[in-house]
């Protein structure tokens, strides 16, 4: 083990987490999921003595560890999935028996459609997903998220059985795991949509499924239907819990050449090179308050959070196409000191790359939006709006909005990266605009009034007990406590 190594599984975190093994010459040779990243990874560079000829080979050739550090073994799981697909490490061909694969099976298809696990996927019409290579670990993450989206796991639900079975039946459905189709408190069509929203998820379009159920909550409470939008509101809370942002550990990038979403990207864009650095941009206010804007660098496929830039717009009022123009704006004042980006992704639409077209035109900047607006919200994850200089050579000036196109990314490690981009911009610029609405709520009206510090209003408040309580005291009773001088200030 080199030195370099040997520092790096120091800093390895206990908790759950995707790590890379990489050869010298920065290949991902192996993929791997694990509980406790800390314990899993140093396993490898501990007794060798149980480990089979294959094991040995690999850790031979390790020179380099990498992770993605999750909050949740649910994350870790889908993720380890997506990233063996994309990187198609040759030791995970070579370590895994293909007896040790499973596969999630689901067939829309079917009268009461249900869930079941296979070895092997054949051409019958259902949805498989997969492989996955610790059956019990999908079958955790199935069972926490029907608790959320519950489903069939039998395949003939509405049979006759026993009474054994009936009395097992009644009881899921009672534990909210089963969706009630049987007992008539759920449509095949209302259950179907349930099981869409799951199969989204696994699919690993979780935002899109969480801003789906929110506006759910909110028709249903406009509506009056309060026992319809607690239930989303339930969903919406348990989804919270599950759903927690990817983590991505510091100087952790990949081999870009291998990365299958940034080939695609320079497919589709017609870019002259792998986009190795590409920032997304997103705007977030409350009513017009608190406008701000996020700006998060992707390097290499991999969030680079020392490189993410925040911005306390100028604009006020409910412009989010004034606030994008001004983000925009600022970025590009730092070409210099904070690097040039490849690609940026804009959150929005044709009016949203109008807004700023001329401005990255202008710096030869390729870039393209993520629509999630109208009937391309059904494909939020997965529909771009690509300016046409943009796909063709790049840029030849000016945007023509008509000439620009939307549609549906077909390749699913295109449609995933930007996915993750769009909604890393979104998650940075909502905690942002969250902290000032924050700061500016604990703030109180004595912070407002010149000569009154913070040692005064730690008084006021000690005595008095609240805000409330000062304003309503006299003039003669805040003297009594700092003095008549400020007491006149205050009152």
């Amino acid at each position: 083990m080199n030195k370099k190594l040997a520092f790096k599984l120091k800093a390895l975190p206990d908790s759950p987490g995707v790590y890379f093994h990489k050869s010298a010459s920065g290949e991902v040779i192996y993929v791997g999921k694990a509980a406790v990243l800390k314990n899993r990874v140093q396993q490898y560079f501990q007794s060798k003595r149980d480990m089979d000829a294959k094991t040995l080979a690999l850790v031979a050739e390790i020179a380099d560890v990498d992770w993605i550090e999750t909050n949740s073994e649910i994350d870790a799981l889908f993720l380890e999935s997506e990233m063996v697909k994309r990187y198609k490490p040759r030791f995970n061909i070579d370590l895994r028996d293909d007896k040790s694969k499973i596969y999630v099976r689901i067939n829309m298809k079917d009268e009461i459609p249900f869930i079941s696990f296979t070895r092997q996927p054949f051409s019958d019409g259902a949805e498989y997903f997969g492989p996955f290579y610790v059956a019990h670990t999908v079958k955790k993450a199935l069972r926490s998220l029907r608790k959320v989206f519950p489903y069939y796991d039998n395949d003939n639900p509405i049979m006759p059985k026993g009474p054994t079975l009936r009395q097992k039946s009644k009881l899921s459905y009672q534990m909210g795991l089963t969706p009630g189709v049987v007992e008539g408190e759920m449509t095949p069509a209302e259950y179907r949509k349930s099981l869409r929203q799951l199969i989204s998820y696994i699919k690993g379009n979780r935002m899109a499924v969480m801003r789906e159920i929110e506006k759910n909550m909110k028709i249903a409470a406009k509506n009056e239907q309060f026992e319809l939008a607690a239930h989303y509101r339930n969903q919406l809370l348990n989804l919270r819990v599950l759903q927690n942002q990817t983590i991505f550990g510091h100087e952790e990038f990949l081999n870009a050449s291998k990365d299958e979403g940034l080939a695609g990207l320079k497919d589709l864009l017609s870019l002259p090179s792998i986009p190795r650095r590409i920032e997304a941009f997103d705007v977030s206010h409350h009513g017009g308050t608190h406008n701000v804007a996020s700006m998060i660098v992707f390097t290499n496929g991999m969030p680079d959070k020392t490189q993410y830039r925040k911005f306390k717009l100028r604009a006020v009022g409910h412009n989010d196409l004034a606030g994008m123009r001004e983000a925009i704006a600022r970025r590009l004042k730092h070409l210099k000191d904070w690097g040039r980006p490849d690609l940026i992704v804009i959150d929005g639409g044709k009016t949203q790359l109008s807004a700023v077209a001329d401005l990255l035109d202008e710096a030869k900047i390729p870039f393209v939006g993520r629509d999630k607006s109208g009937d391309h919200g059904k494909n939020a994850d997965v529909t771009l709006v690509i300016p046409a200089h943009t796909r063709s050579d790049l840029i030849r000036g000016g945007f023509d909005t008509a000439a620009s196109q939307v549609g549906p990314v077909m390749n699913t490690h295109v449609s995933k990266l930007i996915a993750r981009l769009d909604e890393e911009a979104h998650r940075f610029a909502v905690s942002y605009h969250t902290s000032l609405k924050r700061t500016a709520a604990t703030k109180n009206a004595l912070e407002e009034i010149p000569g009154i510090g913070p040692v005064t209003r730690k008084k006021l408040i000690r005595h008095f007990g609240s805000l409330t309580a000062v304003k309503k005291a006299t003039k003669a009773e805040l003297a009594k406590v700092i003095g008549p001088a400020k007491a006149k200030l205050v009152k």
